[in-house]
């Protein structure tokens, strides 16, 4: 008999221990039937004021990621999502693709990051708004985080034309940034010649404001938190549409 209020699928999600948007922005995008099962990577809410600290932060997220994998094993998940991005873009396309087969080989299930579903997302909106060649990014990181990201989609083949970084000065302090803040970011990077815009960084609460966006400015505007989810919804064959956070959930 399956799992009484998660009969269709059990996802388990690993996130740093200082993030507090992403259990509740995949809390209200979960199909009903659908259930989220969060494992915290133990990290401190440690100062970020520079390049060297933020390699340090993702140091210590990375030796304790497996873990909280283990973790969630003893519940038998379906499927493992990871609830943190900056280290699914590190050292590029062929970073994030020995990343996804390491937490394969630990998890024993399919697993989903944030770094592929934005550009699986990507893709479906090239199906939508036509083709997508320049996009700008935003994220909470330091330069380092930033030019990680700026490798991943470049070696993808976009033409990214900016990155902005907003330079979060701590982990915890991430999920601080206002809708305003993060309003503003976007305007910012917008331009007429940016097919769509990216937001890196799980614990920016940018999910409902995307979807605002992307109304506001006609194209894609892909927050991480929501490619994720629904990445991982439609990779297991759960089409339910979702209301709320924009098209990519909504429609495809």
């Amino acid at each position: 008999m399956p799992d009484s209020l998660g009969y269709r699928m059990k996802f388990g999600v690993i996130a740093p221990s200082t993030n507090t948007s992403v259990q509740p922005e995949f809390d209200r995008m979960r199909p009903e039937g659908v259930t989220n099962h969060m494992a915290r990577i133990h990290i401190p809410d440690m100062p970020v004021a520079n390049d060297d600290d933020f390699n340090k932060l993702i140091e210590v997220i990375a030796d304790k990621q497996d873990e909280a994998v283990e973790r969630l094993k003893t519940m038998h998940m379906d499927h493992l999502v990871m609830g943190m991005s900056a280290e699914t873009f590190w050292d590029g396309l062929e970073g994030s693709a020995i990343l996804q087969k390491h937490m394969e080989k630990v998890s024993g299930c399919g697993v989903t990051m944030g770094s592929d579903a934005s550009q699986v997302a990507l893709k479906v909106f090239a199906e939508q708004y036509g083709p997508i060649k320049r996009i700008a990014c935003i994220t909470p990181y330091m330069p380092v985080g930033d030019k990680n990201v700026r490798r991943f989609f470049e070696d993808l083949g976009f033409d990214v034309t900016t990155v902005l970084g907003l330079k979060c000065k701590s982990p915890v302090l991430i999920a601080h940034e206002t809708e305003d803040r993060l309003r503003d970011a976007i305007m910012e990077v917008n331009s007429d010649d940016v097919d769509a815009i990216v937001q890196a960084g799980t614990n920016l609460a940018m999910a409902r404001l995307a979807g605002i966006a992307e109304k506001w400015l006609n194209k894609p505007v892909v927050a991480i938190n929501t490619a994720t989810y629904w990445h991982a919804l439609r990779s297991n064959g759960i089409p339910d549409k979702v209301e709320g956070f924009g098209s990519l959930l909504s429609i495809h």
